[in-house]
């Protein structure tokens, strides 16, 4: 939003500087992004006299002039100084704009400095418009009366000294987007006095030969109220200098009068109208839904196709608006221009920002309908522009036609006093509190606080706190002990959820990973590779092409991180991440996963060490310290039910019967590829909600429990066929006896030609060491027998094999 010192003072009975003015500004909440103060830019060009303008002896087009100028002011000494000028209109006598040596141009961006000119000395320049970035023009230099003060500022002189501020408004303060709504707060804020805005009786002289409409499926929603009138016998061409000053100032080209004066409300007023004219409209307007395919030249110069739903004002014959945010071509205003249809309407944000969005318009009225402008201001605003048309174009205007009312929103909610100071920690006197609240427009009665029309913000007791303080100004809030000390022990603040999520995050961390911090987002490709991409987690509005879905899982982001540090000459990684992953896009379809990745060399180059590329026992190694750290149980399942992205005979899924707690495993070479990864890498995802809680409570470690009779050693080799899985015979053997069996683990394998030439075709040898620790009693040979024999009997079934002889 940007607007100049003397616009705001239009609105703003104020003495207060510009300083405290940007200061208060960023205090409410109203950030300065800019300030362009002209005397910084225009100070140094005075007003000078031309005392001698003669030919110059070496160019036909250059003319030597002496120029009297007043460096310090009227009043003030003089100088003559020798400038070499090549305007037609330079001659003796002209008073014009000088620019002294050392001053920079913005016209043309260069700094001045003495210089010579075909052999003749030149100290500064003589401006023309466009040099001093007034106009285009640049046919001569600037032209004064005989009697302007010489020595002058010439921004002082023209009335340029005008700041302009450039305040950055964020999406829920549609109503500071005119100048009225910033004046309304620093009036409030005590900078000043809100100036009366008298809104005319506008009286029509004849009935408009132009009517409204609104299609009945609009009105509750697309444009609740549609309101307009001719005025006719009107004279349209440019509009006055200080209107086109105010303009000018925030960047628009003055284009006409009317045209300009739906501007200068858009900006000073938070209304945006339009301005149709009444000889190019056949018939009346009526609002409506597209069927899709309609095509509208707009004021942009642009033709765009419409989608079926999208808002229309059209006349008997054709399209000639695209509703709240953009006029047609045909319709335009031109100087030839003597009735007009001028507009104001109220339109349904959600409806305005989808459109704008689907065609890609960007206009200040849409901008300012999709945030939301005062409903209950839209005829007011159309007896304003009204009179100001009737003001400065003459003119006759015609009864109001009306379609819909103003929609209803009416609300009010309690003002407490004392939930400034639980809320916020400031305490504001009740009587400052009201009278905050009434000077920002608010209604009270009694304890119940009514939100303006202009306020969409205010949506419960909060805002109304967050009002008050804001003017009070959050800067005086000062820090204080707590009233009573806290005594007793405090009841933990992190669920266990987010305890588990920071003990995996210390874990992973600890084993040497590095933490990524990547975007839930992903592209659709990236998605798709990991189960992903469905419709349900599109983003209907991405930031890029490249995050157009929620991520089904953490691998691509830290795949895609690995890519690009390989890009870079870093080939051995260790990522992790811990954060969310979602399945669907509604609640509960959401899940934290701590997931870790590893890729390249298990070590860095060492000559007293072997360098070995990572695998999945590497994988595995970290995903059990994860899960131990998290408590989950030392004995759980293995399976090979892994995900697609997973090397299928590379990879396992950790479980406790159905509920799967981890994956690792070498990454799928397909996957590599795709995202551009140099293997091997592999990777570990632990699912954090499946991991169980544990069942005893308690703040301290179990006892440990030892025992102090001799363990027993067991080997067994069994035969079986080359595809059981050595886990398969493991388990077994571990159910033989959970009471006496500490640990199973495989010490050797036996595989190949020479195998099979023992063993048979398709066989393979797997030998066990099984560890029996009893705690009662030491076990007597015929119980380690009866031991061994139920391992054999367990194992046999299990795996199909048999005992190795």
């Amino acid at each position: 939003m940007k607007f100049t010192l003397s616009w705001l003072k239009d609105h703003l009975e104020t003495e207060a500087p510009l300083d405290a003015i940007l200061d208060a500004l960023t205090d409410l909440g109203l950030e300065v992004e800019e300030v362009a103060d002209p005397v910084a830019s225009l100070g140094a060009f005075r007003i000078a006299r031309v005392i001698e303008a003669v030919q110059h002896p070496n160019a036909d087009r250059l003319r030597v002039c002496r120029v009297e100028t007043l460096p310090d002011g009227p009043g003030g000494r003089v100088e003559e100084v020798q400038v070499v000028c090549g305007a037609p209109n330079a001659r003796t006598g002209l008073v014009g704009v000088f620019a002294p040596p050392g001053t920079h141009v913005p016209g043309t961006g260069v700094d001045l400095k003495p210089g010579v000119i075909r052999g003749v000395e030149s100290n500064g320049m003589l401006c023309s418009e466009r040099e001093l970035m007034l106009s285009d023009d640049h046919n001569g230099i600037i032209e004064l009366p005989a009697d302007a003060p010489l020595g002058m500022r010439f921004i002082d002189y023209r009335g340029l000294n005008d700041p302009m501020i450039h305040v950055k408004i964020t999406p829920n303060r549609p109503d500071a987007l005119g100048v009225r709504g910033i004046a309304r707060d620093l009036a409030a804020r005590g900078l000043g006095k809100l100036k009366p805005l008298e809104i005319p009786a506008i009286k029509g002289s004849f009935k408009s030969p132009i009517g409204v409409t609104i299609d009945h499926a609009l009105k509750t929603k697309g444009c609740p109220l549609f309101a307009g009138r001719l005025i006719r016998g009107v004279k349209n061409g440019p509009s006055p200098d200080w209107m086109q000053a105010q303009l000018k100032a925030i960047g628009l080209r003055p284009i006409s009068t009317l045209v300009d004066i739906t501007n200068y409300f858009t900006f000073a007023l938070n209304r945006p109208l339009h301005v149709f004219d009444a000889a190019k409209v056949k018939g009346s307007l009526r609002i409506h839904p597209a069927k899709g395919g309609e095509e509208l030249l707009a004021l942009d110069g642009k033709t765009y196709t419409l989608k079926p739903g999208m808002m229309l004002i059209s006349d008997d014959a054709q399209p000639e608006s695209l509703a709240g945010i953009m006029g047609g071509e045909l319709s335009g205003c031109t100087e030839a221009t003597t009735d007009v249809f001028l507009e104001s309407a109220y339109w349904d944000p959600i409806t305005i920002a989808a459109t704008g969005r689907a065609l890609k318009i960007n206009s200040d009225a849409r901008y300012r309908f999709e945030r939301g402008v005062d409903p209950a201001f839209t005829l007011p605003g159309l007896d304003l522009a009204t009179q100001m048309v009737l003001d400065l174009c003459g003119g006759e205007a015609s009864e109001l036609v009306v379609d819909g009312a103003v929609p209803e929103t009416d609300r009010a909610y309690r003002l407490d006093p004392a939930r400034v100071v639980s809320l916020v920690g400031m305490d504001i006197p009740e009587a400052e509190q009201r009278a905050t609240l009434t000077a920002l427009g608010f209604t009270l009665k009694g304890d119940m606080a009514h939100p303006p029309t202009w306020r969409p913000d205010i949506q419960g007791e909060a805002d109304l706190v967050e009002e008050v303080a804001r003017i009070a100004s959050l800067t005086k809030l000062q820090g204080k002990p707590l009233s009573r000390p806290v005594s007793g022990v405090l009841r933990p603040i992190l669920t266990p959820q987010q305890e588990r999520e920071r003990a995996a995050r210390r874990m992973l961390a600890g084993l040497g990973y590095n933490e990524c911090v990547t975007y839930s987002f992903i592209d659709a490709k990236a998605a798709a590779l990991f189960g992903g991409g469905a419709e349900a987690v599109r983003i209907d509005n991405p930031i890029s092409s490249e995050m157009t879905h929620l991520r089904p899982d953490l691998l691509p982001g830290l795949l895609q991180a690995a890519a690009r540090n390989q890009a870079r000459g870093f080939m051995d990684l260790a990522l992790f991440e811990v954060g969310p992953v979602f399945a669907g896009g509604e609640p509960g379809e959401q899940a934290v996963h701590a997931t870790g990745l590893l890729v390249g060399a298990a070590a860095a180059r060492d000559p007293f060490g072997s360098r070995r590329p990572v695998d999945l026992f590497d994988a595995k190694a970290d995903a059990e310290a994860v899960l131990a750290t998290l408590g989950a149980p030392a004995r759980v399942q293995i399976t090979r039910k892994a995900e697609g992205w997973w090397h299928p005979g590379r990879s396992g899924v950790v479980a406790l019967g159905p509920n799967a707690l981890a994956t690792f495993g070498e990454v799928h070479p397909s996957v590599l590829r795709a995202l551009d990864v140099k293997g091997p890498a592999v990777a570990f995802t632990i699912r954090i909600a499946n991991v169980p809680l544990p069942k005893v409570k308690t703040p301290t470690r179990p006892a440990l429990k030892l025992s102090d009779l001799q363990a027993v050693d067991r080997d067994f080799a069994f035969v079986v066929d080359a595809k059981v899985e050595a886990l398969t015979l493991v388990n077994a053997a571990q159910g033989a006896d959970k009471a006496l069996i500490e640990s199973v683990r495989v010490f050797d394998q036996f595989t190949g030609d020479k195998a099979e030439a023992q063993m048979g075709a398709g066989k393979k040898s797997v030998a066990l060491t099984v560890r029996l620790q009893p705690v009662e009693k030491t076990l007597t040979e015929a119980e380690i027998e009866a031991v061994s024999a139920r391992i054999v009997e367990k194992v046999t079934k299990a795996s199909g094999g048999t005992l190795r002889s």
